[in-house]
């Protein structure tokens, strides 16, 4: 059980900004372990865009409720996904080799591509937002963290990690663990499906098991594998396209 919170303790030190001091003994090994609690991660994430927004929209009209409960998770996370959305922009955008696609995601600047694809998926997931009935948001923005974050666990354990070659320096990035590990990740996540209707609940995971699949032969085709970047950029693209699709379904109601 000490080993096992010190591997959940792991994943919230590099996905939040929930300060947990030094973990004793700590391994690579736990970090790839530590996979398994992304969707629990995107539970708090998603718990605290809830909290804001329930708590601003009472005193405030819904679409700055709905900014600060964005501002909060990306204050939340360090804006960790959003910089790894940016990145994979600039970086398939801008390289046309596998090498120069690393070579500028590892850049800690951000370019004309990463600008762009930034300002339109956050301000197409705020539109999604303020298009969803008031009343259903909080469960939307709980339900979008925890099951966007299933998909980057697909990818890792279908796919190869990329790097530039063995002795590159590159972030640490969880790598694939035990089927078991998958399993949790995929059941924590999609527990968020039990608060909508089974029509939505299937046009969301077909969806997405549809875009990630072609996201991830698009990133093996031109990369070969993943970086810590890419499933970043994974789990922002998965959220706004659950966000439409809710959005969806409620205007089909």
């Amino acid at each position: 059980m000490i080993n096992e919170f010190k591997i959940f303790l792991t994943v919230i030190s590099f996905y939040t900004r929930i300060p947990v001091g030094h973990i004793n003994g700590w391994t690579e090994q736990m970090l790839n372990k530590s996979t398994r609690y992304f969707p629990v991660v995107g539970w708090m994430v998603g718990g605290v865009a809830a909290l804001v927004f329930l708590l601003f929209n009472l005193v405030l009209p819904a679409s700055l409720a709905i900014g600060l409960s964005m501002a909060a998770t990306v204050f939340f996370t360090g804006a960790f996904h959003e910089d790894g959305f940016a990145d994979f922009c600039d970086g398939f955008g801008g390289g046309y080799t596998p090498e120069r696609i690393l070579e500028i995601m590892k850049d800690s600047r951000i370019g004309t591509y990463g600008s762009v694809g930034l300002l339109f998926m956050l301000g197409t997931k705020f539109l999604a937002l303020l298009h969803i009935e008031n009343s259903s948001i909080p469960l939307v923005l709980l339900a979008g963290h925890a099951i966007s974050r299933i998909f980057p666990v697909l990818l890792i354990y279908s796919s190869a990690y990329a790097r530039l070659d063995a002795s590159s320096k590159t972030k640490p990035v969880g790598k694939a663990d035990s089927v078991g590990s998958l399993l949790f990740a995929i059941l924590t996540g999609a527990a968020a499906l039990l608060f909508f209707s089974l029509v939505e609940s299937l046009v969301v995971v077909a969806l997405l098991l549809i875009v990630s699949s072609v996201f991830r032969r698009y990133i093996n085709r031109k990369l070969g594998g993943y970086t810590g970047d890419i499933l970043g950029a994974l789990q922002q693209l998965c959220e706004v396209i659950f966000y439409l699709c809710i959005l969806a379904c409620q205007n089909a109601i």
